[in-house]
């Protein structure tokens, strides 16, 4: 697990996020060809009260079973 700090409307946040689950939001922000900060920003901003590492993670985990197709 690392510590990744981001600016979010103007302040400094650290996220705490595996590496895979970094990995994969870059992934997800190249898919919506939409900065990392971006995706982050739209994520913080629609999260409700989950934390914004656990907010992350469902996004990744949401954009990976998307690509499951549906039998």
């Amino acid at each position: 697990m690392k510590k990744h700090s981001v600016t979010i409307s103007g302040h400094r946040t650290s996220i705490s996020l595996e590496d895979e689950f970094w990995q994969g939001l870059k992934v997800v922000a190249e898919s919506r060809k939409k900065s990392l900060a971006d995706i982050i920003r739209q994520i913080d901003r629609e999260r409700g009260q989950n934390n914004l590492s656990s907010a992350i993670r469902l996004t990744v985990l949401d954009h990976y079973k998307s690509q499951i197709p549906h039998t």
